[in-house]
């Protein structure tokens, strides 16, 4: 009888303590299985079995906890009922332990078969892909076309090789491209010569114009390629268009790109982030447009880019904000317009550029905000003109800028706030006037600068309201001033 009361007497503190490390242990072992299911998942079975086991463990530890720890004496009933009451809190355990189980077996089903989809998934866009990518390099053009839509289309539904179908794509146009037979040939081999080399134009144009439907405001974000990046480094452009696309916080190179022939717009389009690099471009024939285009963020590289042919607008386009640079840039024959462009923020600068030919023009641009600078710039033989264009903040700089024979006016245009500086520019050939232009705001100077030749025609301005500072107290034989007085038009 001792030894039954010994036995069913309650539970000295070292029991308890020992059973509660015991049960810690075994959840930290679970816990720990868990987590290494977790990164690599385990067979179904292996992990019912396991579930299974620790569940059975568990239950028949705490059985044992449960008669162990509470007394049993037949005759005190609040004794039995505790002990009845202790084996329903271990059934309903074992309940519970078991609705653990199925839920375990039914959540890594469910992994297991996600997992399989997901591998499932990620072979058949593979296959796609090599299939795609065989198919671009196949001979027929339709073969071609189809394989460039097939990319496109395995970029809108798997967003891991997004990047990669884009590059493939990038990699078609900048292989090479040989230019048209020339028009006067004749012969069968020249007909079928151009008929191959429109198929591949259509190729080529085909790609230009899904990157450019992707970049578009009104396509759904999941299928927009914003954000990506574009490598058209040496690509040859002979058309096509990029209007409406929106460049932000992305890379996009067109360094040594050629536009030689065709139409290559870029209407409406928006840089806003990023990086945008025509590096050493050449322009040389054709017509690119920038019109329209907001240069709102990130910078803008036409740095040593060449415009030697054609015409390049950049008509009524915005430069609110970031870096547009034109450093070193060459400008030796083509047609280059800023027609009413807005400059309202950000810099534009063509340091160091060399206009030696063509047209340049500024006609009715606004020039409100930002900084432009034409400093150290050559000018030595373009026709060059801001005629009606407004200078009513920021700073328009032509510091130690030489002009050797070009022809530059400012007529009509308006000196209405901001400041206008061609401090240290050396005046040596050409005619630079301000026929007709209104000083009535903008701080214009000519400190440091050299009148060596040439003419520069101040002589009737429409407003000397706000007359240039810097310029020499005997004026050389180029330099025309008014005659004493203001203009009659300065008292308006």
């Amino acid at each position: 009888m001792g030894e039954i009361a010994e036995a069913n007497e309650p539970a000295r503190p070292g029991r308890v303590r020992r059973a509660g490390r015991a049960i810690g242990a075994g959840l930290g072992r679970v816990w720990r299985w868990w987590r290494a299911s977790e990164r690599e998942v385990q067979p179904i079975r292996q992990a019912l079995t396991i579930t299974l086991i620790g569940s059975l463990a568990g239950t028949a530890l705490l059985g044992w906890l449960a008669l162990r720890l509470l007394p049993i004496d037949p005759a005190k009933p609040d004794s039995v009922r505790n002990a009845l009451d202790g084996i329903k809190i271990v059934l309903a355990l074992v309940a519970g332990v078991g609705g653990v189980v199925a839920l375990v077996v039914a959540y890594r089903r469910q992994r297991g078969q996600e997992r399989a989809d997901a591998r499932e998934q990620s072979k058949l866009f593979h296959e796609r892909f090599a299939k795609a990518a065989e198919q671009l390099g196949h001979a027929e053009p339709t073969v071609k076309l189809a394989a460039v839509h097939a990319l496109a289309a395995l970029a809108d539904d798997a967003v891991e090789m997004r990047q990669t179908c884009i590059d493939v794509l990038c990699a078609f146009l900048r292989m090479p491209y040989p230019p048209p037979p020339p028009e006067d040939a004749e012969g069968t081999d020249v007909e079928q010569a151009r008929l191959a080399y429109a198929a591949l134009r259509e190729v080529r144009h085909t790609i230009i114009r899904l990157i450019t439907a992707h970049l578009q405001a009104d396509v759904p974000a999941a299928k927009s390629w914003q954000g990506h990046d574009f490598d058209f480094t040496g690509a040859v452009f002979d058309g096509g268009t990029f209007d409406a696309a929106q460049f932000s916080d992305s890379t996009v190179i067109f360094v040594h790109a050629q536009f030689s022939v065709g139409e290559v717009t870029f209407h409406g389009a928006q840089f806003s982030g990023g990086m945008i690099s025509f590096g050493r471009a050449e322009f040389s024939g054709g017509m690119v447009s920038f019109g329209s285009a907001r240069f709102s963020g990130g910078t803008v590289h036409f740095s040593e880019a060449g415009f030697s042919g054609g015409m390049v607008s950049f008509g009524g386009a915005e430069f609110s904000g970031g870096t547009v640079h034109f450093s070193e840039a060459r400008f030796s024959g083509s047609r280059v317009s800023f027609g009413r462009a807005d400059f309202s923020g950000g810099t534009v600068s063509f340091g160091s550029a060399q206009f030696s030919g063509g047209e340049v023009s500024f006609h009715a641009a606004k020039l409100s905000g930002s900084r432009v600078s034409f400093s150290i710039t050559l000018f030595s033989g373009a026709e060059f003109s801001f005629r009606r264009a407004l200078f009513s903040a920021g700073e328009v700089s032509f510091n130690n800028a030489l002009f050797s024979g070009d022809e530059i006016t400012f007529s009509g245009a308006q000196f209405s706030g901001g400041e206008v500086t061609f401090n240290g520019t050396q005046f040596y050939r050409g005619e630079i006037t301000f026929q007709g232009a209104r000083l009535s705001g903008s701080r214009v100077s000519f400190s440091s600068a050299h009148f060596i030749g040439g003419q520069v025609d101040l002589s009737a301005p429409g407003a000397w309201t706000v007359p240039p500072v810097g310029l020499p107290d005997r004026p050389p034989a180029g330099l025309l001033l008014p005659e004493a007085g203001p203009p009659a038009a300065a008292a308006t």
